[in-house]
């Protein structure tokens, strides 16, 4: 029902501050039941991380970020969903006006700077929903006055492991000033380490939670290279391509809006993402899973993010523009696709990467 409304809704929403209305969002979701989605077409579940996501569409963080409404948002369809990004003590985040839509370009910017209500508000919420179905992940980051933000990422670990299917440790936020500079090799090193080895004492006596790194699209080769070495020496079990980014295309139309700070998405990120997924994808081949996410807001789109190399997409600025409909969208899209190449998900993933990695996207 609530796909049907958006036509309705869209125009009150966008007469709105885009962080207003993105709160009302928020709590009209929360008043929801949530409830099973209706069952996909079985050629489009994927295998990874040792587990069956019904789907490849997935939600990505930044959303939910407090994680209040993982289960309704399961409901509209996605394959998984990650909320956060979530920090071990609360903080507010950047002063608002802090995210900005680019209406003409489809685009968004945010400088929200990672504001959550906390590590222990987030955990009460995972452990009331142990139990109930679906695939949930946490994308976790580090407090913006910490004194050592490799043991914030450790102390998330620990508090989260074993709540949640996945973890993603985000070095790769533009808005809180120097986590970019986590993945440094050195550094990269070293959160890795902890992180995995605070997740295999917190997992003990269970099945592991995935742990992810996400990375910026505002890299150069020579760093993808050493995150890549990195990543795969210290064991992490995939890698999301990308997080916003900083640069600003000469090709956006809403000129005043590109001047504000903070992290690009949407359409614009759709080409440089997919780009540094193919790239990246040329680097790991099939070794470990990667989740392509970047100016997904369509069909089209998710088959070429496929094709440059993943077997997982997300999804979150295009709802802004299209709504909750769009998933489904996707999805019907994807088995057209599959039928009329007559083809399978596993055999298309990475199959045109090494053209796209030269920027035929």
């Amino acid at each position: 029902m609530i796909e049907s409304l958006f036509p309705l809704a869209r125009p009150i929403l966008h007469a709105l501050d885009a962080e207003t209305a993105h709160q009302l969002t928020i709590r009209s979701l929360s008043l929801l039941p949530a409830r099973a989605p209706a069952p996909d077409d079985p050629r489009l579940a994927v295998e990874a991380f040792g587990r069956r996501f019904p789907n490849p569409v997935g939600l990505a963080a930044g959303f939910d970020k407090q994680c209040e409404v993982p289960d309704q948002l399961l409901s509209l369809g996605f394959g998984f969903v990650e909320t956060g990004g979530v920090v071990p003590n609360p903080q507010e985040g950047n002063p608002r006006p802090r995210v900005f839509r680019l209406a003409r370009d489809e685009a968004v910017i945010n400088r929200f700077g990672l504001n959550s209500e906390g590590l222990e508000v987030v955990r009460r919420r995972l452990e009331a929903r142990r139990g109930r179905p679906g695939i949930v992940g946490v994308n976790i980051g580090a407090n913006k006055d910490s004194a050592d933000r490799i043991a914030d990422y450790a102390r998330c670990v620990r508090g989260l492991a074993g709540l949640v299917d996945f973890l993603t440790i985000n070095v790769s936020s533009p808005n809180t000033p120097g986590l970019r500079d986590l993945q440094g090799e050195a550094f990269l090193d070293d959160l890795l380490a902890r992180c995995i080895e605070a997740r295999d004492e917190a997992d003990r006596q269970r099945e592991k939670t995935t742990i992810l790194l996400k990375i910026a699209p505002d890299i150069s080769l020579d760093t993808l290279d050493a995150i890549v070495a990195t990543a795969l020496r210290r064991g992490v079990d995939g890698l999301i391509v990308s997080n916003t980014t900083v640069a600003r295309p000469d090709s956006l139309k809403e000129k005043g809006l590109a001047r504000e700070t903070g992290g690009l998405s949407g359409r614009p990120l759709f080409v440089p993402s997919t780009v540094l997924l193919a790239q990246t994808f040329l680097r790991v081949g099939r070794r470990i899973p990667l989740i392509g996410v970047g100016g997904v807001d369509s069909a089209e789109a998710a088959w070429a993010k496929i094709r440059a190399g993943a077997h997982l997409v997300q999804l979150y600025s295009a709802l802004v523009y299209k709504g909750p409909g769009l998933v489904g969208e996707i999805k019907r899209g994807l088995a057209r696709t599959l039928d009329r190449e007559a083809t399978s998900l596993e055999r298309a993933v990475g199959r045109d990467a090494a053209a796209m990695a030269e920027g035929r996207c």
